[in-house]
């Protein structure tokens, strides 16, 4: 049996005829930057975030970029964030001229670990991104409590977890600001690139709206240095025909992550670490994210049954080549460094079979028995 760690094909051929309907609706009105669907969704995801702003813009990274630049970040800055995420985290602080300081993770949620914050605080500490990896959020009250004492500026980084809860809040009413991707991947996935940044602080807002379009306002006008970075038409058209879907979507992966638990934990009891979803956190599981031992083996065999498997992340945020002048050490940030080692993503999207997790643990189980 072959498992793909991701297959968009039924989904898209439950959505065609919409899709295709609101595609010819803008090529029709010509209308491709900034139009109507653009505004719709930046409306509708505000509403779903309980926020009362959305400015779409060209990717996630973007997203991050531009809040940290709206929220006054810059050269000079400090930014604390996680070791363990994508790039684009980091990369987005060091793009706004700050410099990211990084700091271990929970190993429960993988998500950064509060307690280890404050101590990363210094006088040049400007802004805090947590990211709510995997979906399923950071401890926010924790955050926002240090960010409160501290006078500092939280962006979260929420790329894999629009839907997501903290004790009934929403992504983004924590913090100052939150960035949503819509990478093809996500759980609200687009055609191609796009993002866009949720927050209730008006002045922000405004702020992100004009750096999105070169920092023009009005058109020709300049006051501050921006980017060429829109949400496009065509994408917001096809989200806007997905986002109703969401909430469906998600009961059905974690529908899936409680079969996957189930299956995993009858097949190879406690020989695999499965994912925890905290009290009073909504998780989406955007991944399916086991710890494994001799991962690197299991993906292989896996690969060789058929089985499409994922490492998020390999190497730390801290270790990479790029932050190298920052002075991190191998053995600093421990528990980040042992995720890296251990995490391994399983198929997870709305239309995988039982069928398919089935095999996938079924094969797992068969790895550990023969290298035992």
């Amino acid at each position: 049996m072959n498992v793909p760690m991701l297959d968009l094909s039924e989904q898209y051929e439950q959505l065609k005829p919409e899709i295709m309907r609101v595609l010819d609706e803008v090529m029709r009105s010509s209308r491709f930057i900034l139009g109507d669907y653009v505004k719709k969704l930046e409306a509708d995801i505000a509403a779903y975030s309980r926020a009362r702003h959305g400015i779409g813009c060209g990717n996630g990274s973007d997203a991050i970029h531009i809040a940290l630049q709206a929220a006054g970040v810059g050269p000079g800055d400090e930014v604390i964030t996680t070791a363990f995420t994508f790039f684009a985290t980091a990369g987005s602080i060091a793009r706004a001229g700050a410099k990211p300081v990084f700091v271990d993770i929970d190993p429960v949620t993988f998500n950064i670990d509060p307690a280890k914050i404050e101590a990363a605080v210094t006088e040049k500490t400007k802004a805090i991104i947590p990211v709510h990896l995997y979906g399923q959020m950071a401890d926010m009250e924790a955050i926002a409590a240090i960010a409160k004492r501290h006078g500092l500026v939280v962006i979260e980084d929420a790329a894999q977890a629009i839907g997501a809860k903290y004790n009934g809040k929403c992504v983004g009413e924590l913090g100052t600001a939150a960035t949503y991707s819509f990478f093809p991947t996500k759980n609200l996935g687009a055609y191609g690139d796009g993002g866009m940044i949720i927050t209730n602080d008006d002045e922000l807002a405004e702020k992100c709206r004009v750096i999105r379009v070169h920092g023009s306002k009005p058109k020709y006008y300049h006051h501050v240095l921006g980017y060429n970075s829109r949400l496009d038409e065509m994408q917001a058209a096809i989200l806007s025909v997905k986002f109703p879907h969401l909430d469906r979507w998600t009961e059905q992966r974690r529908k899936h992550a409680a079969t996957y638990t189930r299956l995993l934990e009858e097949a190879v009891g406690d020989l695999v670490v499965t994912p925890k979803e905290v009290d009073g956190r909504y998780h989406v599981f955007h991944q399916y994210t086991i710890r494994a031992p001799k991962r690197d083996e299991l993906q292989a065999f896996l690969k060789e049954q058929g089985i499409a498997t994922m490492v998020y992340y390999p190497l730390p945020l801290h270790l990479q080549p790029v932050f190298a002048s920052l002075g991190y050490k191998e053995g600093q940030l421990p528990e980040a460094e042992k995720a890296a080692k251990e995490a391994l993503s399983l198929p997870m999207f709305p239309e995988l079979k039982e069928e398919q997790q089935q095999y996938v643990v079924e094969k797992i189980a068969e790895f550990y028995r023969h290298s035992a």
